[in-house]
């Protein structure tokens, strides 16, 4: 029995209190879990789990064996790619989830050079504006924006973003360009659902809002990226959303004497489960490319 193997598969039982569950995690036949699973329950002489029907739960020794098993993986890891040396690199397969445009804009164009570091590290990318539940899908890391709604994750602030009004030209030569917030009222606006169409604009000391009207809405910021290229109307943003554009001319900014409430970019490990050395290492080079753009 493969000692290492064995605790990893443990642990993903536990977090996603199923056999089948870690099955797919680890990408093995659900019967290859059970197996693992009596094998080390015989090794040990105690049993670790209890079964039911539709879902396993550990014992009182297999939770402190758990608690124990999580930290000695980790330990192993990181002692590993100590051992290698940073120029070896990672091994295995990272899961990882973001927003779609955020991702496919500035992370996944610079993921060659990631994966050029790391020649024997696997990458899965879950693409998705949605929050999603980190422990049932898999996922190491999670690369979030805003206020997190769950006070339990373990999470680290890795960039911070400035918002702005975008529109084309084309729009704005038709209808004139705002010249305060409360210009934006008369206005087409494209309001992402998950910012909601009171905007909130700052000028020194002093802070202005106004609700937009749009006959548009939408709840992903590929849509919101859409709209604006098409000359529907304009939208507030992170700069980020729109950095090849705003760099080209193809989109301008509206009312840039104005600042809107910033946003932070975290990176989000599963709560209660192993945070992998691999994630962590990817958490930098996100928060390094940012830092890069200035």
């Amino acid at each position: 029995m493969d000692r290492h193997q064995a605790m990893t598969t443990f642990i993903r039982v536990v977090e996603t209190g199923s056999f089948s569950g870690a099955a797919r995690q680890l990408r093995i036949g659900q019967p290859a879990v059970s197996k693992t699973i009596a094998q080390l329950e015989d090794w040990l002489h105690v049993r670790l789990l209890m079964r039911s029907t539709h879902s396993v739960a550990p014992t009182d020794a297999g939770l402190r064996f758990y608690e124990r098993a999580r930290l000695a993986i980790q330990a192993v890891d990181e002692a590993e790619l100590e051992a290698r040396g940073a120029g070896a690199g990672l091994t295995g397969r990272l899961r990882i989830s973001a927003a779609t445009t955020f991702a496919r804009l500035l992370i996944i164009p610079r993921l060659p050079e990631f994966l050029a570091q790391h020649p024997s590290l696997d990458i899965d990318f879950l693409l998705d504006d949605r929050v999603i539940d980190l422990v049932a899908e898999g996922v190491d890391l999670s690369l979030r924006m805003g206020e997190l709604a769950d006070s339990s994750a373990v999470a680290r602030k890795i960039a911070t973003g400035a918002r702005c009004v975008v529109a084309t030209p084309d729009y704005l030569a038709r209808t004139g360009m705002p010249q305060t917030p409360a210009d934006l009222a008369h206005h087409h606006a494209l309001v992402y659902s998950q910012l909601g169409d009171t905007w909130v604009f700052r000028q020194g000391k002093t802070e202005e809002s106004v609700t937009v009207r749009g006959r548009l809405r939408l709840s992903a910021a590929e849509g919101v990226r859409a709209g604006v290229l098409a000359d529907m109307g304009l939208a507030v943003t992170t700069e980020w959303m729109f950095a090849p554009e705003l760099a080209s001319g193809a989109v301008r900014r509206v009312l840039p004497e104005w600042t809107l409430p910033t946003i932070d970019l975290s990176a989000v490990f599963p709560s209660g489960r192993l945070i992998t050395v691999k994630a962590k290492v990817f958490a930098d080079f996100v928060e390094s490319v940012l830092a890069s753009r200035g």
